[in-house]
């Protein structure tokens, strides 16, 4: 499964962990509106998994307005708000993170989402003693995803190797930068279909899986493999 006999599991947060991108693009599409630009929320899904900062000059240069320095924060607070009763966690991911800790391989979260908006969405589906700890923000490095550098920090925290980390990612900046830390990445695929990969994330280098379900059954196959 990675290179090296596996040292580390880095999940991303938004769509791996928490089911919080409907609401995102929910929330950004209004946004759209606001401003006079008439913006889907299916359209808004080729925003998935970037900062609100990295998002804003793409903002600016769709609607053709310039948005207050602010507007980063403005938007976090907006969809905290939103999640508010509205998220869940994605089916399978306490169990997934419980079988990996059983496993007695360590893990991590890595996400651009900042830490006052992943405070909200563990508390509010529950997964928040699983994570405590363990949580990496792209706030933390100079660099959101597609750059490696969460993904590096997450495991220099761990005092892992690169290439001895699993990422399980949703998205395309997600997996760009877990490929470019040097890092095995499986693409996780709600779908149920190992042939619907709307983002292309298999053809980037991903591994995909339909279910976090399956997760723990890999992992252990990963283990029994190195004791081999």
């Amino acid at each position: 499964m990675t290179r090296l006999p596996l040292q580390l599991v880095i999940f991303d947060c938004d769509g791996v962990l928490v089911d919080s991108e409907p609401a995102s693009r929910r929330v950004l599409a209004a946004e759209a509106a606001r401003r006079g630009w008439h913006l889907t929320e299916d359209a808004a899904r080729r925003w998935t998994g970037l900062r609100w900062s990295d998002l804003q000059p793409m903002f600016e240069q769709e609607c053709g307005c310039k948005l207050p320095a602010d507007w980063p924060l403005c938007m976090q607070t907006r969809l905290i708000a939103a999640m508010e009763g509205n998220v869940t966690a994605i089916p399978g991911a306490a169990a997934a993170l419980r079988a990996t800790a059983t496993l007695g391989i360590p893990y991590r979260i890595a996400s651009n989402s900042s830490h006052e908006e992943m405070q909200a969405k563990f508390a509010a589906t529950g997964l928040a003693p699983l994570v405590a700890g363990r949580v990496h923000s792209a706030r933390d490095v100079g660099r959101g995803k597609p750059a490696p550098d969460l993904f590096l920090a997450a495991a220099t925290a761990e005092r892992a190797s690169p290439a001895a980390c699993l990422v399980i990612e949703d998205s395309r900046p997600g997996v760009t930068a877990a490929l470019a830390a040097g890092m095995t990445c499986l693409a996780y695929l709600p779908q149920g279909d190992l042939g619907s990969d709307p983002d292309g994330l298999a053809s980037l280098g991903a591994h995909p899986i339909t279910s976090l379900f399956a997760l723990p059954p890999l992992l252990k196959t990963a283990l029994l493999g190195c004791a081999a």
